[in-house]
């Protein structure tokens, strides 16, 4: 089959091609994001789009796929938000996903997260590289006895709940459906309310909806602990920035750790360096001294780069040869 790679980065191309070798589809790979803009640079033949998490799949893009020819959606991501589902299946055209890859990648770079940001380990980097070596400034806390809350406990959140455990945390989860092996591990499953009221630390590892959507918002900022520390790994949709913002200015939020953004298309994964950038909320944001970014990285690992490429390619397969599509995201 004949594939069409968008948003591909080289990282992309040496793991798809890698993996490609036991299936020997026609990939070709181009670094643009796919918009209404580059459909056409679709081929003749080309009857599967390879996409990303900030490739859009609207409506009116999904039609002009169908009308090129593209038979296959296939996202080499979990999540799934920037898919019209409903016009998708107005159209037959299937979408596959990769539901897991490497779910410690993720959990790990939340906990990463954690520890730089209460350790001020990139403070504390770069005192030491100007010879600095004073200590005022750069103070944390114990990690053991705090109470995290964790927002979702699918594959990666049930990760960090295990991790966080093993600190020594109590350790409050949130979710539609409890996990009973966490629950016998000494996670506590509670009411929202609870975790906003009770947390010391809160970690956002739910999907992006329409009914979570600014789940972190101006009125479930002003409910949680005063000083809370607040990490998003999941979906930058989840927190309402501009809310951060001024909880951060007032001191509410006392620090916060993203691998995700809300506008993050525009931004990540691009070289801007030599770009002024006109994201004023973002601008702001990156002033705060208690804020640690980084750049939807949080999946990037050897073992979660190749689990994405064997089963995107595995989900290709399938569609190739009429079986049922074990991946495929439905309404």
């Amino acid at each position: 089959m004949n594939v069409l790679f968008y948003s591909a980065q080289p990282y992309d191309i040496a793991y798809f091609n890698k993996a490609n070798a036991a299936f020997n589809y026609n990939l070709r790979y181009l670094e643009y994001p796919l918009n209404a803009d580059n459909t056409a640079l679709i081929k003749p033949g080309e009857s599967v789009i390879c996409a990303f998490v900030n490739d859009h799949l609207d409506a009116g893009i999904l039609r002009q796929l169908k009308e090129k020819g593209i038979q296959l959606i296939a996202l080499r991501a979990a999540g799934f938000n920037n898919v019209d589902l409903k016009v998708a299946a107005e159209l037959n055209l299937p979408v596959v996903r990769v539901p897991a890859y490497s779910p410690h990648a993720v959990a790990e770079h939340a906990v990463a997260l954690l520890l730089g940001l209460n350790r001020k380990i990139y403070k504390a980097y770069n005192r030491i590289r100007d010879n600095n070596f004073t200590l005022n400034g750069l103070e944390g806390f114990d990690l053991y006895g705090k109470t995290v809350g964790v927002v979702g406990t699918g594959n990666i959140g049930a990760i960090f709940c295990r991790i966080m455990l093993g600190f020594g945390c109590k350790v409050l989860a949130y979710d539609m459906f409890n996990n009973k092996s966490l629950e016998d591990a000494g996670v506590e499953y509670v009411s929202m309310e609870t975790i906003l009221k009770d947390a010391d630390i809160i970690s956002l590892h739910c999907p992006l909806t329409p009914e979570t959507k600014h789940l972190v918002n101006a009125y479930t900022i002003s409910q949680m602990k005063r000083g809370v520390f607040l990490l998003n790994t999941s979906r930058g949709g989840l927190i309402d920035t501009k809310a951060v913002v001024e909880a951060l200015k007032n001191g509410h939020i006392g620090a916060l750790a993203i691998d995700v953004y809300e506008q993050e298309e525009n931004l990540f994964f691009h070289d801007l360096s030599d770009v002024i950038i006109q994201d004023d909320v973002w601008s702001r944001l990156i002033t705060f001294p208690n804020v640690v970014i980084t750049s939807h990285q949080g999946f990037f690992t050897r073992e979660a780069l190749t689990q994405i490429a064997e089963t995107t390619l595995n989900n290709i397969q399938q569609f190739e040869k009429g079986l049922p599509l074990t991946n495929q995201v439905k309404i």
